[in-house]
C-alpha cells in the first residue's frame, strides 16, 4: 500500500512540476520574454502539446525557420486543429513558400468553405503566384462577409485597374458603410474620380486623405494635377511644391512648377525652376527650351532667350516653331531693321513651305514698312 502511495505521490509531483513549467513558460510568453519562454516550453515533457506555442514564440523573435519547423511538428501532432494549420499557412505565405501555403489553405477550405479568411488568405497567395483565380477568392470572401475591408479593397482595386468606375464606387461605398475612414478605400475613391476625369471629386477625396494625416508624393502630385484641370493654378502650384519635397531631384516636377509660375506671371521663379529642370532632364528638350525662352522673353531677357532657342533647335532641328520663335526673339533683340528682316528670311530658307511661312512673309512686309517710314 505504501509503495502505491509513493508512486502516486511521485506522479502527482511530476505532474505538478510539469504544470508549473507550462505556467512559467506561458507567463514568460505573455510578458514578451519569448526566448526564455522557449527554454521553458522545451522542458515540458509532452512537447506535442506545446509545439505551436514554441512556433509562436520563435515567430515573435523573427526566427521563421524554427517557427516553421515547430508548426510542421504541431500540424502533424494535431491534424484536426484548424487554428494551428491556419497560422502555419500564413507563416508559409509570409516566408514566400507560396506553393505549399496554397495547398494548406486549400485543405482548410475543404474542411470549412464558409470561413471568409481562408479564402482571403488563399487569394493573397494566388496573387503572389500570379494566378488569375485570386480575384475569385477575394469575391468569395466578400460573399461570405460583406464587411471584409481587405477583400473590398482588393476587388475595388481590380476594377480600378480595369477602369470600371461604377464597380469601383459600388464596392468602396459598401466598405464605407462599416468603415468610412478606411485610408486605402479613400485613396482608391480619389484615384477613381481622377481617372474618370471628375477632378472636382478627385480634389475632395485627395483632400480627405490629407485631412486624415495621409500624405505622400503621389497624393500631392495628383491633387496638384486635379486643381490644374479645375483651373486653380495657385492650389496646383501649392500642392506640386509639397510633392517636390518628397523628391527634390525630380526634374519633371520642377519643369511643371516652372510652367505654373509662368501662368501666374511670376517669370523670375518660372525661369529658375525651368532652368533647373533642363539641367537634369535627359531627353529631347526642344519644347522645354522653348518654354524657357517664352519666360525669358516676358522678362525682356532676349539674349538668354536666343541661347535657349538655339538649344531647342539643336535638340530638334526640324522643329519649325522653335525656328520661328527664334526669329521673333531676334526681331525684338535687334535694333537694326535689316537684321530683323534677315532673321525672318533665314527662317524662310529653312521652311519655305512651312505652316509659319505666311506669318514670316507678313513680318518681313511689316518691318520693311516700318523701315521705310523711319527713313522717310
Amino acid at each position: 500500500m505504501i509503495r502505491y502511495l509513493i508512486i502516486f505521490l511521485l506522479i502527482l509531483f511530476k505532474t505538478e512540476a510539469q504544470t508549473s513549467v507550462l505556467n512559467i513558460a506561458d507567463s514568460l510568453y505573455v510578458n514578451g520574454n519569448y526566448s526564455k519562454a522557449i527554454e521553458q516550453y522545451k522542458l515540458y515533457n509532452n512537447k506535442y502539446e506545446v509545439f505551436d506555442k514554441i512556433a509562436r514564440a520563435y515567430m515573435a523573435i523573427g526566427n521563421y525557420k524554427e517557427a516553421l519547423e515547430h508548426y510542421e511538428l504541431s500540424v502533424k501532432a494535431n491534424p484536426d486543429n484548424t487554428l494551428i494549420k491556419f497560422e502555419y499557412a500564413r507563416l508559409l505565405s509570409r516566408t514566400k513558400k507560396y506553393e505549399v501555403a496554397s495547398q494548406v489553405f486549400a485543405d482548410l477550405i475543404n474542411k470549412d468553405d464558409n470561413n471568409p479568411n481562408y479564402h482571403y488568405e488563399l487569394g493573397l497567395v494566388l496573387e503572389k503566384l500570379k494566378d488569375s483565380t485570386a480575384m475569385k477568392r477575394f469575391q468569395k470572401t466578400f460573399e461570405l462577409d460583406e464587411t471584409h475591408q481587405k477583400a473590398i479593397y482588393k476587388i475595388a482595386k481590380y476594377y480600378l485597374q480595369k477602369r470600371k468606375h461604377d464597380m469601383v464606387d459600388m464596392y468602396i461605398d459598401k466598405g464605407f458603410e462599416t468603415y468610412e475612414n478606411n485610408i486605402e478605400l479613400i485613396s482608391l475613391k480619389a484615384q477613381n474620380y481622377y481617372w474618370k476625369q471628375d477632378y472636382k471629386g478627385a480634389i475632395k477625396w485627395f483632400e480627405k486623405l490629407i485631412e486624415l494625416g495621409e500624405t505622400s508624393e503621389f497624393i500631392y502630385e495628383k491633387l496638384s494635377l486635379s486643381y490644374y484641370q479645375h483651373y486653380n493654378i495657385e492650389k496646383a502650384l501649392e500642392n506640386r511644391l509639397k510633392a517636390l519635397k518628397y523628391n527634390p531631384n525630380d526634374a519633371t516636377a520642377r519643369y511643371v512648377i516652372g510652367t505654373y509660375y509662368s501662368e501666374l506671371d511670376n517669370f523670375e521663379l518660372a525661369e529658375k525652376y525651368i532652368s533647373q529642370a533642363l539641367l537634369a532632364l535627359d531627353q529631347p528638350l526642344d519644347r522645354e527650351y522653348m518654354k524657357l525662352a517664352t519666360v525669358l522673353n516676358r522678362q525682356k531677357k532676349y539674349k538668354a532667350s536666343i541661347a535657349a532657342l538655339k538649344k531647342a533647335i539643336k535638340e530638334e532641328p526640324s522643329n519649325e516653331f522653335a525656328h520661328f520663335h527664334l526669329a521673333i526673339t531676334l526681331e525684338a533683340y535687334y535694333e537694326d531693321y535689316d537684321a530683323k528682316i534677315k532673321a525672318y528670311e533665314d527662317f524662310k530658307k529653312k521652311f519655305s513651305n512651312g505652316r509659319m511661312s505666311k506669318f514670316a512673309d507678313e513680318k518681313i512686309s511689316q518691318i520693311k514698312k516700318e523701315k521705310f517710314l523711319k527713313t522717310d
